[in-house]
């Protein structure tokens, strides 16, 4: 039989791509519509980020995160809710005494950037394994931030996706596998193509997965024209894969693409001409180990 191969739909991220591109979904209704055309395009899995209704900045509320998974849950499509957690890692030293954050950091405590998870218990959730530079800020996650998280989202009963941006991430999760605050083997999200961090080439891609405990379950993904080469590479590597207008926005050179779900459909394209078929959420439960229905 051929394999299944996951495809997760990650809708609409952190960055100010609403001032790019006139179709990145803001409000929890917009943010709901996409995710459920990007399942019905073949979408076993959402990635959801949440927005203020009004100017479209990337924030952390819990309403804002309930209104998106009752919509879905609503329109009755079959798919794993994966709500993130990276909310609130970013830092940008004051411009007056560097240890005062900028009032344009949004970097908070991590009991704060997990509320949410704890209070709605999603199926998956992202957990950054990681400390770099983003662009111009820092994005930060120090082994004390990480070990409370991972304690709220085992108590959530969630699956914590371990979204590792350079090999010293990966090495990092692994101790805490091995220290016992992350259940074994993981499963890990190979972020590549970030300025500053790894590259999006399948050397990177294979040397990265290298490193992963034996037994874990991974995807991976490219940012802007590397997405669909990662998706390419991560089939042919034995991975599972990610899209969306958070890492991409267009279809081809200079076009964008017009939704999520045109996003899954050409992934579902190269899944199908690798020999390979596009998973179903419950074939993604039951390669992740979920037991729980979103």
């Amino acid at each position: 039989m051929s394999r299944p191969v996951i495809i997760t739909c990650a809708v609409t991220g952190s960055q100010p791509s609403y001032k790019i591109h006139p179709n990145i979904p803001i409000t929890p209704a917009q943010i709901a519509d996409q995710s459920i055309d990007a399942v019905r395009a073949g979408a076993a899995i959402v990635h959801i980020h949440v927005r203020n209704p009004q100017t479209g900045e990337p924030v952390g509320d819990t309403a804002l995160y309930a209104e998106v998974v009752e919509r879905i849950a609503a329109s009755g499509v079959d798919c794993v809710i994966n709500l993130t957690t990276g909310y609130g890692a970013r830092f940008i030293p004051g411009a007056e005494n560097p240890r005062i954050a900028d009032p344009s950091s949004n970097f908070t405590s991590p009991e704060d950037r997990t509320k949410h998870i704890v209070a709605l218990r999603p199926a998956i959730c992202s957990y950054d394994v990681a400390t770099f530079n983003f662009g111009e800020t820092a994005f930060i996650n120090t082994p004390d931030h990480l070990r409370t998280m991972a304690a709220r989202i085992r108590e959530a009963g969630s699956l914590p996706e371990l979204e590792v941006f350079e090999p010293g991430h990966i090495l990092l999760a692994r101790h805490l596998i091995e220290q016992g605050h992350l259940n074994p083997p993981g499963h890990f999200q190979l972020c590549l193509g970030i300025q500053w961090a790894m590259p999006a080439t399948r050397e990177a891609m294979a040397f990265m997965r290298s490193l992963l405990p034996a037994a874990a379950t991974w995807a991976a993904f490219g940012i802007s024209r590397h997405q669909f080469p990662m998706v390419d590479a991560a089939i042919d590597l034995g991975g599972h894969v990610r899209v969306g207008l958070e890492d991409n926005l267009y279809l081809d050179k200079g076009v964008f693409a017009p939704d999520n779900a045109a996003l899954v459909r050409r992934a579902a394209e190269i899944v199908h001409a690798k020999g390979c078929r596009v998973a179903t959420a419950d074939e993604a439960r039951a390669l992740l180990g979920l037991t729980r229905p979103a």
